[in-house]
C-alpha cells in the first residue's frame, strides 16, 4: 500500500512538471526588407553649373582703359556698354582724315572746273586735244583720291567707335582681365561673358574611371545645398588629356532639363551609376555561416516565425553582402541576432533598420 502511494505521487509530480513547462520565448529581432539593386554606383563627384557658351572679348583698337561700366556677376543686354578707352588718339585720327578729305574735295572741284573749261575750248576749236585729255585724267585721279579720303574718314570713325566695348548678346559678366587705367593692345582679352540661356554641368573625373565608363552610364545631377533640385545628364565632351597635377579629366554634361534653381556657379553633386543584373544587398550582420555555407533567416509575416535559407555570396564588404539566390525582393530577413535562432522560433519584429 505504501509503495502504491509513492508511485501515485511520482506520477502526479511528473504530470504537473509537464503541464508547467514554460513556452518557448518570443525573441525580439531586428529585420530588413529585401530590396533588389539594379544600379551600380560608380562614384559621386562635386562640380558646378556653367554656361555652355563663353566668349572672351576685347577692344578692336589699342589704348588706355578709361572706364569699366559693369562688375563681375552683372547681367547685361545686347548693345550694353561694358568699358571705354581714352578716345583722344582715335579722335585725332578722325580729324586728320576729315582734313584730308576736305583738301581732296577742293582738288576735285578744281579738277571738275578745269575739265569743263578744256572741254569748252576744245568745242570752240581753240583748245588742244592733249590739254583736254590731261584735264580728264586729273579729274579721274582726283575722284579716286576722294574715294580713298572718304574711306579713311569712315575707317577713322569706326576706330573711334571701337574705343567703346559693347555686348553683342545677352550675357552674364564672369571675369575681368583688365582694369581701368591699363593700356591694352588690339584684341587683348578684357572681359569674359557667359550666355545664361544654355547651361551645363562640369565635373572632374579620375582618368582611370573615364577609361572604363560603360556606355549606359547615368549621371544624376543635384544641387549640393538643395538636393530636391535634381536632373539627369549625358556626356557632351570629355577632355582628351588628363591634368598633370590631379590626373583628372574635365567632363561637360548636357542637362536633360534645367531646374530654375540651377544658376551659373551653383555647386552640384553628380552621381554616376550603370544598370546591372538585379541583386540583393543585405547587412553583413544578417549572414550566418554554418559548415561552410552561407545562411540567412527568413521571417514569415503571418506566423511571425523564422526559417533558415541558404544563399550564394556574390560580393562582401565591411558592412554589406551581395547574395544571389534563396530570397527575392519583398522578403523580410533577420538583420541581427541570427546565431541564437532556431527553425520555427517565434520572433518579435522591431522597426526596419534601413
Amino acid at each position: 500500500m505504501k509503495r502504491l502511494w509513492i508511485a501515485s505521487v511520482g506520477l502526479l509530480l511528473v504530470a504537473c512538471s509537464e503541464e508547467q513547462a514554460p513556452p518557448e520565448p518570443v525573441r525580439p529581432v531586428l529585420s530588413v526588407e529585401v530590396r533588389a539593386l539594379d544600379q551600380q554606383a560608380l562614384g559621386r563627384f562635386a562640380g558646378s553649373i556653367q554656361a555652355r557658351f563663353e566668349s572672351n572679348i576685347g577692344f578692336r583698337v589699342a589704348g588706355r582703359i578709361a572706364s569699366r561700366n559693369v562688375n563681375v556677376g552683372a547681367q547685361v543686354k545686347k548693345s550694353d556698354l561694358l568699358a571705354t578707352l581714352d578716345p583722344t588718339d582715335q579722335q585725332n585720327q578722325l580729324r586728320v582724315a576729315q582734313g584730308d578729305q576736305a583738301r581732296v574735295e577742293a582738288q576735285y572741284i578744281n579738277a571738275q572746273a578745269n575739265a569743263r573749261r578744256q572741254q569748252e575750248l576744245f568745242d570752240r576749236g581753240v583748245g588742244a586735244q592733249a590739254q583736254l585729255d590731261i584735264a580728264h585724267t586729273d579729274l579721274q585721279t582726283t575722284a579716286a583720291t576722294l574715294e580713298q579720303a572718304r574711306a579713311a574718314v569712315a575707317r577713322a570713325r569706326d576706330q573711334l567707335n571701337y574705343s567703346a566695348l559693347h555686348t553683342d548678346h545677352d550675357a552674364v559678366v564672369t571675369a575681368w582681365s583688365a582694369e581701368a587705367g591699363q593700356v591694352v593692345s588690339a584684341g587683348q582679352q578684357v572681359v569674359t561673358l557667359a550666355r545664361p540661356d544654355i547651361k551645363e554641368a562640369v565635373i572632374d573625373l579620375p582618368a582611370g574611371l573615364v577609361e572604363r565608363l560603360p556606355n549606359d552610364v547615368v549621371f544624376e545631377v543635384a544641387a549640393q545645398l538643395d538636393p530636391t533640385l535634381h536632373t539627369t545628364a549625358i556626356v557632351r565632351e570629355i577632355e582628351p588629356l588628363a591634368q598633370s597635377a590631379t590626373r583628372t579629366r574635365r567632363a561637360r554634361l548636357t542637362l536633360t532639363d534645367t531646374p530654375p534653381g540651377f544658376h551659373l556657379g551653383t555647386a552640384i553633386s553628380v552621381t554616376l551609376s550603370s544598370a546591372i543584373e538585379p541583386r540583393i544587398e543585405l547587412p553583413l550582420s544578417a549572414l550566418q555561416e554554418v559548415d561552410g555555407k552561407a545562411r540567412i533567416w527568413l521571417i514569415d509575416p503571418q506566423s511571425q516565425t523564422v526559417s533558415p535559407r541558404d544563399v550564394r555570396i556574390l560580393e562582401r564588404s565591411d558592412s554589406t553582402v551581395l547574395v544571389a539566390n534563396g530570397i527575392k525582393a519583398g522578403d523580410r530577413v533577420v538583420s541581427a541576432g541570427v546565431n541564437s535562432l532556431q527553425p520555427g522560433q517565434k520572433v518579435k519584429l522591431d522597426e526596419d533598420v534601413r
